[in-house]
């Protein structure tokens, strides 16, 4: 088996009653070196199961990856998804709402960015964004948030009913991974442009923001859409694990090339 076992990936599976109860530096029995190099012949696997899906064009995937600031979204999508051919894959990352976008709903803009049949799409941050960082940000109220979770119920049903198949992954790292993440973007001057003034604020407010995602987590946690959390701190851990997700969602696909009638044979090519 080229990824990892179901007893280490169930282990990700989101408890409703302490979802960041897990320790995010954990090493799953795991060291870095093996890590790295079972996700190489991973991905190769998983690059076969890409060109099925474009093939049968039945199914989609999506991958929605949530995670605090420094939790390594950008990272992950390069290391797991960068063999795969771009035709068939499609990244969005999101970030604050323009007012335009705030005016038409906060689902509008990651309903135009869904996969059609056959692709994969990564959403480099979550519709639940709407329920975690507008509170922060002054603009829905508490009140609002139960409405704001049924809705993204109703959207992840509607998600499946479509034939797209969504897998939810939160990225989790300590405080200290964090400050030590946004120490190494300030001492390296090819990372200043990832850095903002609101990245002092967050870690400030770390465990106040971790405590807020960890209730969104255990409200949205649903066994049709469930939430898989991430140990985040050892990057070649987060990497394996994530296309190891990504593995058995193609798995529960069980794809087979198609046999559509030919169009013409090799006695007609022969005589062209």
């Amino acid at each position: 088996m080229l990824r990892l076992p179901d007893t280490l990936l169930d282990a990700c599976l989101g408890d409703p009653l302490a979802p960041l109860g897990a320790d995010a530096e954990r090493r799953c029995g795991l060291d870095r070196d093996t890590a790295r190099a079972r996700l190489e012949a991973l991905k190769s696997w998983l690059g076969e199961q890409q060109a099925l899906l474009r093939a049968r064009r039945r199914e989609a995937l999506l991958v929605w990856l949530q995670g605090p600031d420094c939790a390594g979204k950008d990272g992950a999508i390069r290391r797991v998804f960068s063999g795969l051919d771009p035709q068939g894959l499609t990244v969005h990352a999101f970030r604050q709402p323009s007012a335009a976008e705030r005016a038409e709903g906060f689902l509008a803009r990651y309903r135009r960015c869904l996969p059609a049949p056959g692709e994969i799409v990564l959403f480099n941050r979550t519709p639940y964004e709407g329920v975690a960082y507008d509170l922060f940000d002054g603009f829905i109220a508490a009140a609002d948030i139960a409405g704001r979770l049924a809705q993204l119920a109703a959207f992840e049903d509607e998600l499946a009913g479509r034939g797209i198949r969504l897998l939810k992954v939160y990225l989790q790292i300590s405080r200290v991974e964090q400050k030590a993440r946004l120490r190494k973007r300030l001492l390296d001057p090819r990372k200043h442009w990832k850095l903002a003034a609101e990245d002092l604020a967050a870690h400030r407010q770390f465990d106040q923001r971790e405590a807020h995602w960890a209730g969104i987590l255990a409200a949205s946690q649903r066994p049709q859409a469930p939430w898989q959390l991430v140990p985040a701190n050892h990057k070649w851990l987060r990497d394996l694990l994530l296309a190891s997700l990504v593995a058995r969602e193609f798995e529960r696909l069980d794809q087979h090339w198609p046999t559509p009638p030919l169009p013409f044979g090799l006695d007609e090519l022969e005589r062209a």
